[in-house]
């Protein structure tokens, strides 16, 4: 039977379109536009949008598995008419669509931003409530929206699991993701400054496996937080620095002072970088609770994210090997343990 895969021509769905058709899948990838990702894949392209109900009713027809993966990411406040119809409308049309077509099983990726931070002492898990409006930024409110659309597909039958990853970087970044931008212009002299705080983040063809292992096993209802490893910005510097061969910035910006100096964050732009590193929103995930636990998808599914400099390196390789990045006089390649 087909597997329909929404988002499938982004970072993540990338990575899990290699991993269904590795596993000999019939896969159905829906598409709004971009296609660089799928280029020369053995499967079936369908031109959809989550936005319509009637696209959705269509690409679901016939499918037994649905992986949901279409999201809009944005770290800019004014950016929520379009987060809304996407993340949360356009989840609402796959649900009703799996409702509709009779598929077995949905596979929802939502995020660790759908979930609440505090109590910042104790490790995020599952059972961490949901975010609501109060301070907490559009794009972690509409993730949180998304998954009570699922849970209201759920309530009507649906059979139904939801994902929450931490922050994902891997190769097959085509666009590139926010990430791989700041990758890319660490490795390009790109950056004046770094800023104190860090991230988990966890290889997306790790997540693309545990989404797998949980379509397998997971029971009907259940959620699974997949996280990767907390890694400070000024060490991810000093990974590039040593596989590039490029110095990284020196001076590290306490939060304070980079707070004070968001004004002055669109002149990134002028420095090669498309989108700013430094918003109100990618300093408050820099500060965010540094604990995320995938000890129940270990346990559960057989979860185990890859060390994080094998991710980067990786990651740098292939940027490298699409042309992105020059290879460098000198440097070499991390060694792996």
């Amino acid at each position: 039977m087909t597997v329909l895969v929404t988002g499938a021509a982004g970072h993540l769905g990338a990575n899990l379109v290699r991993a269904l058709l590795a596993q000999g899948r019939s896969v159905r990838a829906l598409v709004y536009r971009d296609r660089r990702a799928l280029q020369g894949l053995n499967l079936e392209i369908f031109q959809g949008d989550v936005s319509s109900p009637a696209s959705m009713e269509e690409a679901c027809a016939g499918c037994e598995i649905v992986y949901h993966l279409a999201v809009f990411i944005s770290l800019r406040d004014e950016d929520w008419p379009r987060m809304k119809a996407i993340n949360v409308e356009g989840t609402r049309n796959v649900v009703n669509a799996c409702l509709g077509q009779g598929v077995r099983r949905l596979v929802h990726v939502s995020s660790v931003h759908a979930l609440q931070n505090e109590p910042m002492d104790q490790a995020i898990d599952e059972l961490r409530p949901l975010v609501d409006w109060g301070d907490a930024l559009p794009y972690d409110v509409s993730k949180a929206m998304s998954e009570l659309e699922v849970r209201r597909g759920m309530d009507s039958g649906l059979d139904a699991v939801i994902l929450n990853p931490t922050g994902i970087i891997g190769p097959h970044d085509y666009k590139p993701s926010h990430f791989g931008e700041v990758l890319l212009a660490l490795a390009r002299r790109k950056l004046p400054a770094l800023v104190v705080g860090g991230f988990d983040w966890v290889d997306a063809r790790d997540v693309s496996l545990g989404a797998l292992q949980a379509e397998e096993k997971a029971p009907s209802g259940s959620r699974y937080l997949l996280s990767g490893h907390w890694i400070s910005i000024k060490e991810i510097a000093r990974i590039v620095e040593q596989f590039c061969a490029v110095p990284s910035p020196r001076f590290v910006a306490p939060m304070w002072l980079a707070t004070l100096a968001l004004p002055l964050s669109p002149l990134l732009f002028r420095m090669g970088v498309n989108r700013a590193l430094y918003s109100r929103a990618s300093l408050q995930a820099l500060r965010a609770n540094p604990n995320a636990s995938h000890a129940k998808a270990t346990r559960e599914l057989g979860y185990q994210p890859r060390p994080i400099e094998n991710t980067l390196e990786d990651t740098l390789t292939w940027f490298r090997e699409n042309g992105s990045l020059e290879a460098p006089g000198s440097g070499r390649l991390l060694e792996r343990g």
